[in-house]
């Protein structure tokens, strides 16, 4: 029997659930048992929590067949519980560092209590953390234990249930469990307070709560919802009916529910306006009917708001609530005036496009920002000529970047009237990375985040950790991503990233990169297409070389000595040399070109034709490697800086520990791989596979017509994704020439 058995809920959290159940498993106190409930969750969450299982014995999951809300999952989780105290914690929250251990030694010191309360923060994506303003609540003074008679204040803390660790044969005894609802934490933890004999408090953070920037707190959304909030407070009264022993708390609760029901009245966002006058009424109907004998009103203007409620005195309240909303269309007003003032700035040309109506032909694609026509937008864009021909595709591209346009394709430039147009009326804005701040998302606008690749280094707000992203404006940032409708995914392991790092409200579509469907669907005819393309001969072995960005190395300076490659492989390979689009040609690989061994590929406009042409790939952290693994190819990792690069960027995974392929630290090390051959040996073609299971988890061939089908056709029932060991790739170089010499 363990100590502790942590209840953790799970519905559509899975950008967050690793970091929760990480939190509880590296507890320096050991004796617990995590019982995790998937409440049949639409996404990814389930999977996380199985995998998690297959780790560590110490996890117990259950999956419900249907959805049944945050009070019922605790109690499926309940039941299981064999601990000596339960705790319950949400899935997007975490432990501190110590916290069980803290636990432990409280209940140790103060007797073994019913209920321990212990205190938490409020976590935000900038870093901030923000102490439980009621903390002082918590000091540990006066007895280790006590009644809740002897320190009724801790009433007034925030109505949850995952700052307690509650013994279960407590729990058993009172019988206590989670209603449905919105408010299911309130009968809960006040029926819990009110019946311990004894309590003992923690004065020490041990959960995390997390502040999600989209909002996911479904009390901050205008419902009818909130209406649960009275079922609730019936609940906790049926509670003190059906135990007189408890009398003495009708009072106390009675302010606690009359100032819950205050809350939701005013509060804005919470009810919708037509329901207002009914909530009222049944709120003062509660009121009459539970008001305890000799009660005496509060003081002030919370009295007067209880006087109101008592009389049923609408009217009056109304006009009491809508003085107050005068004062906050005042601010509104004056935060409308800063909108304004940029809008000014972009031009009067841009604002009387926004006030066109919006074209719903119109789809402006964006690559790279702007300076190509390529990459997952351009392949979203071939398959919406396929199956919606009747739409009008065009693309911004900046003006020093027009000559890369192919024929045919429609342009606007950056910054010219027709782009600010465009912008304007588009009814579908598709980009691999943000537009710009001064882009006006429109009610009815869908932008599309195809993103460009599989993270290997941080990103989002993961980069406020890492010294290479301290200039970056992550408040700016969000503001961007806030624009998206729909975030493009290539694997599980990318979505459960992008949600947690771009804390945005968008829908996550797991459809495969679209830029990798010709790398599943490409005949020898394409391969050999692509080689001729850039001047490889047949017979000649052809390495893709692909070093990634890197923010504390201010031009692309190879970190691989290119004359020695050239001459110890000797004239039967070839190196395709292609440097990050953030650094632009580079003198240093220009210098060889005359040689014809060293080919300069960085301008070269689709990157795919570059994967089709190439024997194998040699990268460091380059996205390029996730895509790559699509053709089922030997990839290298040349990695002579990884302690530096991890350390200034920050990784998701060790590339050493889980590399794609062959892995060099040196140059002598990349060259005896190369020139021995051992790069594509039984061992690496293993890792490979495991790499490619993780990692191409979408890309089938179909990532693009999933996308079209599901944004711009409205398609619910899309292809499915081919199994893994069906799938097809493009021929090698050398099966593409063997097909062409059997013909």
């Amino acid at each position: 029997m363990p100590k502790f058995s942590l209840v953790v809920p799970a519905y559509k959290v899975q950008g967050y659930l690793p970091e929760c159940l990480d939190s509880v498993l590296g507890q320096d106190c050991t004796d617990f048992e995590i019982i995790a409930v998937d409440d049949c969750s639409p996404d990814g969450s389930g999977d996380i929590l199985d995998e998690y299982a297959k780790r560590d014995t110490r996890i117990h999951v259950i999956h419900l067949t249907e959805n049944v809300g945050l009070g019922r999952a605790r109690n499926a989780g309940l039941e299981k519980a064999t601990g000596d105290y339960v705790l319950f914690l949400d899935s997007d929250d975490t432990l501190s560092d110590g916290a069980l251990s803290a636990i432990r030694d409280r209940l140790e010191a103060s007797g073994d209590p019913e209920i321990l309360v212990f205190d938490y923060a409020r976590t935000y994506w900038d870093g901030q953390v923000r102490p439980n303003l009621r903390a002082d609540l918590l000091k540990e003074k006066g007895p280790d234990s006590f009644s809740l008679a002897e320190r009724p204040q801790l009433l007034d803390l925030l109505q949850i249930v995952w700052n307690k660790a509650y013994r279960r044969d407590f729990v058993t005894r009172t019988g206590l469990t989670f209603p449905p609802g919105y408010y299911e934490d309130a009968p809960w933890t006040f029926c819990s307070l009110i019946s311990a004999e004894r309590i003992a408090v923690l004065d020490r953070v041990c959960v995390r709560y997390r502040q999600r920037r989209e909002g996911g707190n479904i009390l901050k959304t205008v419902s009818r919802k909130h209406f649960d909030v009275l079922d609730q407070y019936r609940r906790v009264f049926d509670y003190l009916d059906a135990h007189e022993e408890l009398a003495e708390w009708r009072g106390p609760l009675f302010r606690k529910m009359i100032d819950h029901y205050l809350t939701v009245l005013t509060r804005p966002g919470r009810l919708p306006q037509d329901a207002r006058a009914e909530f009222f009424h049944r709120a003062s109907a509660d009121y009459r009917a539970r008001v305890p004998k000799g009660f005496a009103r509060p003081g002030g203007g919370r009295g007067v708001k209880y006087g109101m409620l008592e009389r049923d005195a609408y009217t009056t309240m109304m006009s009491a609530l809508r003085a107050v909303k005068l004062r906050q269309q005042v601010r509104t007003r004056a935060r409308t005036a800063v909108n304004r003032s940029k809008r000014v700035a972009m031009g009067a040309f841009y604002r009387s496009q926004l006030r066109l109506p919006l074209d719903e032909k119109l789809v402006l694609f964006s690559a790279y920002w702007s300076r190509s026509v390529s990459c997952n937008p351009a392949a979203i864009d071939a398959e919406l000529a396929r199956l919606a021909p009747d739409m009008r595709r065009v693309w911004a591209v900046r003006a020093d970047h027009a000559d890369r346009v192919p024929k045919g394709v429609e342009v606007v430039r950056v910054g010219s009237r027709e782009y600010w147009a465009a912008l304007a009326r588009a009814k579908y804005l598709v980009n691999n990375v943000n537009f710009a701040d001064s882009v006006i998302k429109r009610e009815g606008q869908i932008h599309v985040q195809t993103h460009h690749g599989t993270p290997l280094k941080t990103m989002g707000v993961d980069q406020q950790k890492y010294p290479a992203s301290t200039a970056m404006n992550f408040e700016k940032l969000l503001e961007r991503c806030d624009r998206w409708d729909y975030s493009i995914s290539a694997n599980q392991f990318s979505t459960v990233i992008w949600e947690r790092v771009y804390p945005c409200s968008y829908t996550s579509l797991e459809t495969g990169y679209p830029r990798n469907d010709v790398l599943v669907g490409a005949t020898s005819e394409d391969v050999r297409a692509a080689r001729a393309a850039l001047g490889l001969a047949d017979g000649t072995k052809a390495f893709l070389y692909m070093p990634t960005h890197r923010e504390y190395q201010p031009d692309f300076t190879p970190p691989l000595d290119l004359r020695r490659f050239a001459r110890e492989l000797g004239p039967d390979v070839t190196l395709l040399v292609r440097g990050h689009y953030f650094y632009g040609n580079s003198p240093h690989v220009a210098e060889l070109r005359r040689t014809g061994r060293i080919v300069d590929v960085s301008g070269h406009a689709r990157v795919e034709e570059l994967y089709l042409a190439a024997d194998a790939l040699i990268t460091d952290y380059s996205s390029a490697m996730f895509d790559y693994a699509v053709l089922d190819r030997p990839i290298i990792s040349y990695v002579p800086d990884w302690d530096v690069y991890s350390a200034v960027r920050g990784t998701y995974f060790d590339l050493l520990q889980e590399p794609p392929g062959a892995v060099a630290t040196t140059q002598a090390e990349l060259l005896g791989l190369l020139a021995s051959g051992a790069y594509d040996r039984p061992e690496t073609t293993e890792r490979r596979d495991i790499f490619r299971r993780r990692f191409c988890e979408f890309d089938d061939g179909h990532a693009a017509e999933r996308v079209v089908r599901r944004v711009f056709l409205g398609e619910e029932d899309l292809p499915p994704v081919v199994p893994f060991d069906e799938r097809r790739h493009a021929p090698t170089p050398t099966q593409a020439l063997e097909l062409v010499e059997r013909a």
